[in-house]
């Protein structure tokens, strides 16, 4: 480490002070003084993740290690576990107290809302508890809000997995013991805190405790479930402990109680700087003291920092002249890589700005962000153009759906901003659709009931009813709106109701009378009025589902025909052909008995693909067995983590059914792993599926 070009922030100045919870200045005494005794040694090295400019950073000598060993007293045991992305130990001061109050209620079995003004330290409280419930044997799930998460988003802090559905979350995140965290909860935006609150409600209701820290006032409004802690700022005895330790008691006594106890305000102090005869509030010491002493280049980082929607990697910003003046004035507030300033003063240096400074601020971003290339991009760019007043609909209407492939709770954000500023007609569909696939049944209703009466409309109108389970309303909406359409939309929409109704059960055999319906609407489907490129691809689509129903009804002449229809239309596509030739092996067996040579074969199949071709093809499998080798259950476990996305029906629908699979091959975690297929299905507006495996659930309890 000690010749290391790169070393972690924990050895930098600023690292140790946040560490030890003291003032930077409170360093330099102990510092020189262990460095002159040999237990220390200091140099200047680039941290990790912190830009480009060397810094002071410490290492501890074999000397060093010799005293620690000798003085250092017994560590609590680590006993319990802990998950998600919690922040690392600070030494915490004068909140002893607190902390075994807030323990004592949570391992009781009291839920807590901890509430306070920024920079007060609920952060650092939470995380002492935390610590304190681990050492005692509890397991802490740990979750921290921005302004994109939602309830899934949580749960996948929790779990390290996306479920979409709360109560799945709650069923495998909770359990006796365990305390669940969700940390800055007011930054999260009004489109999602519905769904955390949610989220919360389930969570008190279960076997775990759940501490909630949340700046006041809560975005969630008042949550019965919870009692409420409010954090006031230190006693000034203890307050003083984060103060350089030779600096006069009764000064340090003073700017202690001028800067009410409040730690952050506490940290951004500096010897020799003068206070007001009284600081009436935090934020006018951050304004009139903190702010006026950062050079040219530390206003110019800050200012960026503050108007970005989330936190940055230091090689993200455009200008980091000012990243070391902030980090060791204590300004940013790290996690891992990123950071971002303290929420106190991102929130006061923002009250500095005229409306006009801001949109100008914006307005320069925008244009900046707009030079590089990726999904997180378009995400950052969009947020500076709508607050810039420069919000341009039809480049949101394009942008959308890659925001939304990486995350879609970020894309509903976006367009939820865009739509407060401009109710553009294709802006209502995109929020419409990315309700329906992301399963919000209210946000969609409330989108479609603003869009113009038409065919698209009533087609919204029916996937919410599918949805919901009302398949009789879904049905006349449908027809209805495909009476109104052009003949080329008809059979764009039939051939996707087709498919639809052919994936919309469990896997096995196909029924004889559904089978019969679906023949009947494909050749019903008038393909005349396609472009050539459409039609081709309609027909390899009906092909599809033909070739399907024909291998579960042992049609082995129609099977044959699709497949050399398919085979003319994709060409040299061979994953393709090798999935359809695998159903059709698979489909000729009786009793799920696999000879050993073809299941060899199918074994190298599955390990020489990847992605959704794999999952494909280990489904496949598993719906012709009665019984699931070890390697297929290990297969299956692999595809688990594979992104699938919510924007395509087939990709909605395939998780669902992993979801199911999951469920089969997991007794265990069966009740809950079915309940999140449900969910799925529902999403992917299967309802017979869904139903089909409410019945199974039903006779698993």
């Amino acid at each position: 480490m000690k010749q290391a070009w790169d070393v972690p922030r924990e050895h930098s100045l600023p690292g140790l002070a946040e560490s030890l919870g003291v003032v930077r200045s409170a360093l330099h005494i102990p510092l020189a003084s262990m460095e002159e005794a040999g237990l220390i040694t200091t140099r200047t090295a680039h941290v990790i993740g912190g830009g480009s400019r060397r810094r002071t950073v410490v290492h501890i000598t074999d000397a060093g290690r010799q005293v620690l060993s000798e003085n250092e007293p017994e560590s609590a045991t680590r006993i319990g576990r802990s998950y998600g992305p919690i922040p690392d130990k600070q030494t915490l001061h004068g909140r002893s107290q607190n902390s075994e109050n807030l323990v004592e209620a949570i391992t009781g079995g009291t839920s807590i809302l901890l509430s306070g003004l920024p920079g007060v330290g609920k952060s650092s409280l939470a995380r002492d508890v935390a610590e304190r419930v681990i050492n005692s044997g509890w397991t802490v799930r740990w979750a921290s809000c921005s302004i994109d998460s939602d309830a899934s988003a949580i749960g996948e802090m929790w779990l390290g997995e996306t479920l979409s559905d709360p109560s799945t979350i709650v069923s495998l995140a909770a359990g006796q013991r365990t305390l669940l965290v969700i940390d800055e909860a007011q930054e999260l935006h009004q489109r999602h805190s519905g769904g955390v609150a949610d989220l919360i409600g389930l969570a008190a209701s279960s076997d775990s405790s759940i501490l909630v820290v949340v700046r006041s006032p809560s975005p969630f409004g008042p949550l019965q479930e919870l009692s409420e802690v409010i954090l006031d700022g230190l006693d000034p005895e203890h307050a003083i402990e984060i103060l350089p330790s030779d600096l006069d008691h009764k000064q340090a006594l003073s700017v202690a109680e001028k800067l009410a106890g409040h730690p952050l305000a506490l940290h951004l102090w500096s010897p020799g700087e003068t206070l007001p005869e009284r600081v009436e509030a935090v934020q006018d010491f951050v304004e009139s003291t903190v702010m006026r002493r950062l050079s040219e280049n530390g206003m110019a980082t800050l200012d960026e920092l503050c108007i970005s929607p989330t936190p940055l990697a230091i090689e993200e910003l455009f200008d980091e002249s000012g990243t070391l003046e902030l980090d060791e004035t204590a300004i940013l507030r790290w996690m891992g890589t990123i950071a971002e300033p303290h929420h106190l003063i991102r929130n006061v240096r923002r009250g500095t700005w005229s409306s006009d400074q801001a949109k100008s601020m914006h307005s320069k971003a925008a244009s900046l962000w707009s030079t590089r290339d990726g999904a997180r991009a378009r995400r950052i760019q969009s947020h500076h153009m709508i607050n810039a007043g420069e919000m341009d609909a039809d480049w949101i209407s394009e942008n959308i759906g890659g925001i939304a492939d990486e995350d879609s709770a970020a894309a509903a954000v976006v367009l939820e901003q865009a739509i407060e500023i401009s109710d553009f007609e294709p802006l209502r569909e995109a929020a419409a659709d990315l309700a329906l696939d992301r399963g919000e049944a209210s946000i969609a209703e409330n989108h479609i009931s603003e869009l113009s009466p038409g065919a698209s409309s009533k087609m919204r109108l029916a996937r919410l009813a599918r949805m919901r389970g009302d398949m009789e309303a879904a049905m006349e909406l449908e027809s209805s709106a495909l009476s109104e359409m052009q003949p080329e939309e008809r059979a764009k929409a039939t051939i996707s109701t087709l498919i639809r109704l052919h994936d919309d059960r469990l896997p096995g055999r196909i029924q004889q009378s559904l089978a019969a319906e679906l023949i009947s609407l494909a050749d019903s489907i008038d393909l005349s009025d396609l472009t050539e490129s459409h039609r081709a691809a309609g027909n390899l689509s009906i092909d599809l589902v033909r070739h399907s129903i024909a291998l579960d009804l042992g049609d082995l002449s129609e099977a044959a025909r699709a497949r050399t229809s398919i085979e003319s239309s994709i060409g040299e596509d061979a994953s393709a052909i090798s999935l359809l030739d695998l159903r059709s092996s698979l489909s000729s067996l009786t009793e799920g008995k696999i000879p050993l040579e073809t299941m060899n074969a199918i074994r190298r199949m599955i390990a020489s693909s990847d992605g959704i071709y794999r999952i494909r093809l280990i489904h496949a499998t598993l719906e012709s067995m009665k019984e699931y080798p070890d390697w297929l259950v290990e297969a299956h476990s692999s595809i688990v983590a594979f992104r699938l996305h919510d924007d395509s029906p087939m990709q909605r629908r395939l998780s669902a059914q992993r979801w199911y699979w999951r469920g089969v091959l997991e007794p265990n975690n069966r009740l809950s792993h079915w309940n999140e297929a449900v969910n799925r299905f529902r999403m992917a507006e299967c309802t017979s599926a869904a139903n089909q495996l409410i019945s199974m659930i039903a006779r698993e309890i």
